[in-house]
This record gives structure tokens, C-alpha cells and sequence, in this order.
């Protein structure tokens, strides 16, 4: 008996002393932003914050930028947190770190990890094939197009699996695919306003990929459209940007039985405290997003504002999983510590700390692809495995990526640093990876 107590209290002692262990675990990855620690409890000095503002402001100064927005912290501890230039030139409306930026592809690794919340869940495995979720899904590769528009394909050689999904590897709408569904549909597939793609006449109801159907009022209307065409290649042979996303999206929908909006807002957004960061708003919300402007030949000109204006929409049905986030800075910032964190922020935990490796070390897609040399994608996020990165003090377990209108962000594991940069322009210079720069040289200790 006693020899029973004695294991007993051991067993006890044990629990207790697990406990205090997952408390002090959970202590050291924060759960919100210290916005008050100083530029020494940084690792940083107030010389080099001043350094990262006077390159901001010569940013506007020099026209390259109408308004910039920037966030970077260490540790948890908010080094660098303003905002430069104009919300609204024209009527001299300042910028503010709370102004809603268009995040564009942003919203696809924050629907990603959507996707991922299903995965820990139990209710897919990233290697299940999508047909057993979306028996529709194309099994052909086009293999030639005659002189006729008719064309010819193949079996694929390996059936599409959502790690292709979410590593842009699925063939979906890709080479000879693309070429095909373009001259059948008769539409330009530039994104509007960007690379010479046209405005449409009427401002469509949020956001939508290039030549999709601007009327489409729900996603899967746009999905159940994609897949009458074949594959340009087979699933994992090579790189595809964008609209894979939308098929996952589409497939969340599916599979949670749920609106893509409303299961990514109960599921990350709202838990995180991501609180205005949305597909949709109310109208008078519109006066919180930046205006949209071009950097040409040392001038700013006003450029069309139908991505925010699409956001307030009275039709709020039509939600991508590629693009159509919007939000201020600091909100995608929380994103971004949450990834750091291993899955937890605000209390709240989004993904285990395994599936974050799984998205964030493993790269998915061939040694040659068309990224360029070098270039890896995990699961939602380029990785920087083989320090790629022009700034060397970006660390090999970095991960990153961004959105066409300007937003920027990386993840740094291994020196514990979030950093992101906004803009929204359809031209503009790569201001980006000059301020990247000087926030990796104002923190003492970095690298290896």
C-alpha cells in the first residue's frame, strides 16, 4: 500500500510538475504584442528606428509611395509599428496604421491554414486525392491542341492531392489548360488594372480572379467551371500561381459543409482577435481603406479603386480563396505570430505545432520549376531553404510571401521575427526589400 502512495505521489508530483512546464511553455510564446518594450529590451536602438523612418518618409517624399504602412517585432516586443504618407491624397487625408489595405494573395495563406484547421481536425489528410471530396476534379492532361480548337490528353500520372492544392502544383488552369479555357471564354485573365489588364465598366461584388466571371455570385460557380477543362500538367511536376487557392477554398466549403467567409472567420480570423479583417464590409467602412495610386516617372497618379470599393458590396456572397482579404497591418500581424508561435496567439490555439512544421519546412514543388532557381513552396508560404534571399541575414527557416497590390511579409523563425510592409500600387518601385533590409540591420543579434 504505501509503496502505492509513494507511486501515486511520484505520479502526482509529475503531473504537477508537466503542468508548470506547459504553463512556462506557454509563457514563452506571447500571446499578444508588447508594444511598449523599449528599443534595448529589443535588441535595437532608437538611432536605428529613426534610420527605418527616415527611409519610410523619403519613400513618400520621393513619390515612389502614397502611403506606406510597416510592422516588425522581435520576441513579441513591437519594434517598429507606423504609418507614412496619405490615405487620400487629393483631399490630404494622412495615413494611419489603422487604414484597411487590399491584401490580395495574403488571403491565401490565411486560408490555408483554414484548410489546415480541417486536417487536425480529422476530417482530410493533405495527401487524401481531392476526387474523393470533388469526384469532378479533372484526371487529364492536355497533351495538344489541334488546328481545329480540338484537343487531345492523357491519364495523369499522379492524381491531385491537397498538399498540390496549397503548393500551387495542382495543373489546374495551367499551360495548354489555360490556352484552351481563354479562347473558349473569349476573356482577358491579366488581373484588372495590373500587367495592362482592363477595368470593367461596373465595379463587380468583391473580388475576383482574372478572367473569371465577374458576375459569378458564389465561388463554387466559378469552380464547377474550372474543372470542365483538363490539366496543363500532372499534379507535383511543376509550379502554378493562383488559382489552386480558389479550388481549396471551394473545398472547404465543401468538406466543413460551411461558406468559405464564415469558416475562415470563426476558425482564424475571429479567434486570433483579427477583428477587421474581412472579404466584406458595411459602406461607411470604405472610408478606412487607402486610396489607390501608380508611381510614374516621379509622379503618384490616382489609379481605380474597384478592389476596396468591391468590399462593401451590397451583394456579400462571392468570397475567393485566393484573393479578397482586406485589413489594417496590425491584424495580419497577429497572423503572422500565430505562425511564429507554432499555432497559438491570443490565447487561442489555430493549428498544432506539428502541422506549422509541416507547412513551413518541407518543400513541395520540383528542384526545376517555373518559380525560378531556387525557389520553394511549402504548404501556403515560400520557404527560404537555401537562403535565397538577396539580405543574408534572412535565416535558412524563414517563410514569406505577399500580394500584388504592394503587401509584403516574412516570417523569420530563428530570429523570432515578423515583419510586414503595405502598400497599395499598381506600379511601383521594390521599396520592399530596401526597408526588409534595414529592419534585419537594426536588431543587434541576428542569424545563425
Amino acid at each position: 500500500m504505501k509503496k502505492f502512495v509513494m507511486l501515486g505521489s511520484a505520479y502526482c508530483l509529475a503531473i504537477v510538475l508537466w503542468g508548470c512546464n506547459t504553463q512556462h511553455q506557454k509563457i514563452e510564446s506571447p500571446q499578444q504584442f508588447d508594444y511598449h518594450a523599449t528599443p534595448q529590451e529589443i535588441g535595437t536602438t532608437p538611432q536605428a528606428i529613426a534610420d527605418i523612418d527616415a527611409l519610410l518618409q523619403s519613400f513618400v517624399d520621393d513619390k515612389k509611395a502614397s502611403s506606406i504602412a510597416a510592422f516588425a517585432a522581435k520576441d513579441g516586443k513591437v519594434m517598429y509599428y507606423d504609418a507614412f504618407g496619405w490615405k487620400d491624397i487629393d483631399n490630404k487625408i494622412p495615413a494611419s496604421v489603422d487604414d484597411y489595405y487590399v491584401l490580395f494573395s495574403q488571403t491565401k495563406a490565411i486560408v490555408t491554414v483554414a484548410f489546415m484547421t480541417l486536417v487536425d481536425k480529422g476530417l482530410v489528410a493533405i495527401d487524401d486525392p481531392v476526387a474523393k471530396y470533388f469526384p469532378e476534379i479533372p484526371d487529364e492532361v492536355v497533351t495538344r491542341i489541334n488546328d481545329d480548337g480540338s484537343y487531345e490528353t492523357r491519364p495523369v500520372t499522379t492524381p491531385m492531392t491537397f498538399a498540390h492544392l496549397m503548393s500551387h502544383s495542382s495543373g489546374l488552369g495551367a499551360g495548354l489548360a489555360g490556352d484552351i479555357r481563354r479562347a473558349e471564354l473569349k476573356r482577358d485573365d491579366r488581373p484588372s488594372g495590373f500587367f495592362g489588364g482592363p477595368i470593367p465598366d461596373v465595379v463587380p461584388h468583391g473580388q475576383h480572379t482574372g478572367g473569371g466571371d465577374l458576375n459569378a455570385k458564389y465561388l463554387e460557380e466559378e469552380m464547377l467551371a474550372l474543372v470542365k477543362y483538363p490539366l496543363g500538367f500532372d499534379p507535383g511536376s511543376e509550379w502554378n500561381y493562383h488559382v489552386s487557392t480558389n479550388m481549396l477554398g471551394y473545398l472547404i466549403e465543401r468538406i466543413s459543409g460551411r461558406p468559405l467567409r464564415q469558416y475562415v472567420k470563426d476558425n482564424v480570423l475571429l479567434p486570433l482577435g483579427m477583428k477587421d479583417t474581412d472579404w466584406y464590409y458595411e459602406p461607411d467602412a470604405l472610408g478606412r481603406f487607402v486610396k489607390a495610386y501608380s508611381a510614374k516617372d516621379g509622379k503618384l497618379i490616382a489609379a481605380s479603386n474597384m478592389y476596396s470599393e468591391g468590399a462593401v458590396s451590397p451583394q456579400q456572397t462571392y468570397a475567393e480563396g485566393a484573393i479578397g482579404l482586406n485589413g489594417p497591418i496590425a491584424d495580419y500581424a497577429k497572423f503572422c505570430q500565430m505562425m511564429l508561435n507554432k499555432g497559438t496567439f491570443n490565447g487561442k490555439r489555430i493549428l498544432k505545432p506539428e502541422t506549422v512544421e509541416l507547412m513551413t519546412t518541407i518543400n513541395r514543388l520540383p528542384e526545376k520549376n517555373t518559380g525560378g532557381e531556387g525557389f520553394q513552396f511549402g504548404l501556403g508560404f515560400e520557404l527560404y531553404n537555401e537562403k535565397k534571399s538577396p539580405i543574408p541575414e534572412v535565416s535558412n527557416s524563414a517563410y514569406a510571401w505577399g500580394g500584388l497590390f504592394g503587401t509584403e511579409y516574412i516570417i523569420d523563425p530563428e530570429n523570432d521575427l515578423i515583419v510586414l510592409f503595405y502598400l497599395n500600387m499598381y506600379e511601383r518601385d521594390a521599396l520592399y526589400p530596401v526597408f526588409l533590409r534595414k529592419v534585419y540591420q537594426a536588431i543587434d543579434k541576428v542569424g545563425p
